[in-house]
């Protein structure tokens, strides 16, 4: 299944042993979800509820994107029919690994730590498996695509939407930080990739920023 696929694949990258499976926590039904957010005109949500004793979530994801991604695996071949679903879909597993991933360790998670690493699992994932897919060729479209085409939802609140755009732009300039290391496709390079997001997504938000802006 596709989702498990992409918890895979993003386990794989980070070298994470998070023992859940994301299809236990899947919605696709809207009606299903708290008043609250039940309203909110998303394809993909991450609902959390935490207790003095527990820490509950719930991955809804539109049944549609589900349908779509089943029809054309973009595991398989990634392309523009399928990157807006792919993205989408990508976003709620990241999600719902880092804050199972997290809470596993008894860390916090801030509403800006998930959406940077989102960003950065968008970008590295994609480029993992377009380079997988077409080995001859390095994806120089995919990061403009991702950062500066991507425009903020104009309805989201002001809080909001600053809080995207900081998560856009410190991930926009940590992948570019990363192409740096990879573009001309030597072993050497992947290895130095792979070592730095593994300790990229065991840092605390604030060593995040630091590193970077002090390496971007």
């Amino acid at each position: 299944m596709v989702l498990r696929q992409m918890q895979r694949l993003l386990g794989g990258i980070y070298d994470l042993d998070v023992p859940v499976d994301v299809y236990d926590y899947l919605v696709t039904d809207r009606s299903q979800l708290p008043a609250c957010v039940r309203a909110t005109a998303t394809d993909e949500q991450l609902v959390v509820e935490q207790t003095a004793e527990d820490l509950g979530m719930a991955l809804f994801l539109d049944l549609g994107v589900l349908e779509r991604l089943a029809a054309a695996n973009p595991l398989e071949t990634l392309n523009g029919g399928n990157l807006a679903d792919y993205w989408t879909a990508l976003e709620g597993v990241s999600h719902f690994l880092y804050l199972a991933w997290n809470a596993g360790h008894d860390k916090p998670v801030s509403l800006l730590e998930l959406e940077l690493q989102a960003e950065v699992d968008k970008y590295v994932s994609s480029l993992w498996l377009l380079r997988a897919q077409s080995p001859q060729r390095f994806p120089a479209e995919l990061h403009p695509a991702l950062f500066v085409s991507a425009r903020v939802d104009p309805t989201l609140a002001g809080d909001a939407q600053a809080l995207y755009r900081e998560a856009n732009d410190y991930a926009g300039r940590f992948c570019r930080y990363l192409d740096r290391m990879v573009k001309y496709g030597d072993r050497a390079g992947d290895e130095r990739m792979l070592c730095e997001l593994r300790r990229f997504y065991r840092l605390t938000q604030m060593r995040k920023r630091e590193l970077i802006e002090r390496r971007a």
